[in-house]
């Protein structure tokens, strides 16, 4: 059971008064938690009371009962919003550049050599390969990858005045938007930054870029749990969050630190999911063959101890490294490690829409 599920029971609970619409297509559904077999929701009212509130609280608990496993115990907690839509909160410069961007989704790891980056950019190719309209924002302020692993290394995004504000035009290659920090140093550079002027230049990449319509806006964030961090999910109309982990107990520990900064009550940001990144080995050679190097299932277990879905898992692949280094993403590919990817990136649309 993960919140996926929960969220297609939930549409069998329609609204008498809002032409049989469910609760999920008014936009009622709020949260969904699961934590130690109990399941929590919280819906959505207007300001005005709903006269049919405690119906639908009670059809709410019985379609998580009907379909939970046995013994499965389900609150569901209610809050008040406004009728009118709120506009995204952001900083005043470049916040109109993120209106059309439907859901803004954070990359993250708790430490560094876990291939966030790696699925960060595969992602964003495949949700393309599926249809969506996708960007990739490289947040990675100390590291930035991107445009190695696209082949777009001495590419310059181009700037344009829009009356007397500039606005950076993303680079498009792959059916996606992107935009890095590299693109304005040379490769070789290192950015000696401070936290503050990291922080103040990562938001003016990513509010002051014309984005345009898009499905998706992929934050590939930096490693850890820092003051870049921080600000990003203040400053930015983040939706919430992605995990990247392998499965080795040294990185999933700190895994649990990028968890716990998510759901901390000054971030408070949902986690989408977590990806088990380096799964297992499978030779070219011998394609049906698996052998966890870094261990089996770690990430599994995780994602089961905080009530997370487990979104997917990428094998170790040669032909992966050897994609990103050419700047061609093996998401392109239909081989095993490209149909991999689009698994994941059919979850992750799952889970948004």
């Amino acid at each position: 059971m993960n919140t996926a599920d929960i969220s297609t029971w939930l549409r069998d609970v329609e609204h008498p008064a809002k032409g049989d619409k469910n609760i999920v297509e008014l936009g009622m559904v709020e949260n969904i938690g699961i934590n130690d077999g109990t399941v929590t929701i919280t819906l959505a009212f207007s300001k005005h009371r709903d006269p049919l509130a405690e119906y639908l609280i009670g059809s709410t608990k019985a379609a998580v009962i009907r379909n939970a496993p046995e013994g499965t115990k389900v609150e569901v907690k209610t809050i008040i919003k406004d009728e009118a839509p709120k506009k995204k909160p952001g900083l005043d410069l470049g916040e109109e550049e993120l209106e059309n961007v439907k859901h803004i989704i954070g990359i993250a790891s708790g430490k560094g050599g876990v291939g966030k980056s790696t699925v960060a950019v595969n992602l964003a190719v495949a949700l393309a390969r599926l249809g969506y309209k996708v960007g990739l924002a490289d947040a990675d302020v100390y590291g930035p990858s991107v445009p190695k692993m696209t082949g777009s290394e001495t590419d310059m995004p181009d700037a344009i005045m829009d009356g007397e504000k500039e606005v950076i035009l993303p680079l498009e290659k792959y059916g996606v938007k992107w935009m890095s920090i590299g693109y304005f140093a040379k490769p070789e550079q290192a950015l000696i930054w401070r936290g503050p002027m990291a922080c103040n230049a990562l938001k003016q990449m990513i509010l002051q870029v014309r984005w345009g319509e898009l499905d998706f806006l992929l934050i590939d964030m930096p490693p850890g749990t820092g003051d870049i961090h921080i600000s990003l999910v203040h400053d930015i109309p983040m939706e919430g969050a992605v995990i990247v982990s392998t499965p080795q107990d040294v990185a999933l520990a700190d895994v649990e630190k990028g968890v716990n900064m998510f759901r901390n009550e000054s971030v408070n940001k949902p986690i989408f999911g977590l990806v088990e990144n380096m799964a297992w080995f499978t030779p070219a050679e011998h394609p049906d063959e698996k052998y966890y190097i870094f261990g089996k299932e770690g990430g599994v277990r995780m994602a089961e101890k905080y009530g997370i879905q487990l979104l997917g898992q990428i094998p170790i692949v040669q032909s992966i490294r050897e994609c990103g280094d050419a700047g061609e993403p093996a998401a392109l590919s239909s081989r095993p490690d490209g149909l991999a990817f689009l698994s994941l990136a059919e979850k992750v649309a799952e889970t948004l829409y």
